[in-house]
């Protein structure tokens, strides 16, 4: 199998990020004597029962390219984040010893097939693609920014606009309601789990409309297209810190208990010692005041575990009917598939 860096950047990366629905599969790794793989895809083995994929037993099949590719969430404005990351790409550079290249990814299934072909490295997945990240594409999680000691997390919120008649969830029964993306945790998995309790229920009292983004969305209910949004927490207030909305427009219908935010996981067949060297430089990373005042005020990134920090997302996940498993996966492949072509 040819390595990244055997073709020229322009073959390597745009086929992959450009479209979000072709299906990339690398040779399968596969093993009858494969003794526990979960809800993992076929193409991985999780021997240790931590639910991740493990490296593989081949060292030919570890991967040392010289040219490492990263991507983060594709949530708000890739562009934005190129540069606001670039202190972290320069000091993984320097750290590692290797190039490193941003690459802004444009959906969740476009970076989630990138690690799945072996074509992205590194990356930062939003909180629900997370699981299909890891089952689907071999992620493995191990580190989420941390704020004053603690990894940093983020509520779900249904937001209204703050002159909007609404004053409880019950009250959206039959309003245009924004979901991010059938994936999202916030944008729509928990909602469909969460918003019952208090007398919504999506798909019954609503039909969610899909808005492609927590910021689209955000943006949607100010302009009046949504009456209410199911949004991060963290993405409005950035979009507030940003200038772009004004936070005294909008009011907290609903917010829920806190979930755990992107988890920053590299590819499972990196060579160890690589994968080990990128975790701590990962890890060592310390937020300069620019960067940190653009994320909500991070200060560095603690070690996470995807069996121990996501327990809480996967559970609402297996609650609302979408496991992290390949028929979900195809699912949502299949209407991104639908939405590209409308």
């Amino acid at each position: 199998m040819y390595e990244e860096e055997d073709l020229p950047m322009k073959f390597t990366l745009a086929p992959l990020f450009g479209l979000a629905c072709v299906v990339a599969f690398p040779l399968s790794a596969s093993a009858d004597d494969c003794s526990n793989r979960g809800q993992l895809d076929t193409l991985y083995c999780d021997a240790d029962g931590d639910l991740v994929a493990d490296a593989p037993t081949d060292p030919s099949r570890w991967r040392n390219p010289s040219t490492m590719v990263w991507a983060y969430t594709p949530v708000e404005d890739p562009a934005v984040y190129a540069d606001i990351f670039k202190p972290f790409t320069d000091h993984l550079e320097a750290c590692v010893g290797k190039r490193f290249v941003y690459y802004p990814v444009q959906s969740n299934t476009a970076q989630i097939e990138a690690m799945r072909s072996g074509r992205l490295h590194f990356a930062a997945f939003s909180t629900g693609p997370t699981g299909f990240a890891v089952n689907m594409a071999g992620a493995v999680p191990f580190a989420a920014v941390g704020v004053g000691g603690q990894v940093r997390g983020y509520t779900l919120q249904a937001i209204v606009r703050a002159d909007s008649s609404y004053q409880q969830l019950s009250d959206l029964k039959g309003a245009r309601v924004a979901h991010s993306s059938p994936s999202s945790n916030s944008g729509n998995l928990a909602p469909r789990v969460l918003f019952p309790e208090f007398g919504l229920t999506p798909d019954e009292d609503y039909t969610p409309l899909m808005s492609g983004s927590h910021d689209n969305s955000v943006l949607g209910v100010a302009s009046k297209d949504y009456d209410m949004g199911a949004v991060a927490s963290d993405v409005l207030l950035r979009m507030a810190e940003r200038g772009t909305v004004k936070i005294e427009d909008f009011r907290v219908l609903y917010e829920s208990a806190v979930f755990p935010t992107n988890a920053y996981a590299h590819a499972h067949d990196l060579e160890p010692e690589l994968a080990a060297k990128l975790r701590q430089c990962v890890l060592d990373f310390k937020f300069p005041k620019e960067m940190s005042s653009q994320l909500s005020d991070a200060e560095n990134f603690l070690p996470i575990t995807y069996q121990e920090h996501w327990k809480v997302v996967r559970d609402v996940a297996e609650k609302s009917g979408t496991p992290y498993n390949k028929a979900a996966y195809e699912e949502q492949m299949r209407r991104d598939a639908e939405k590209k072509k409308n």
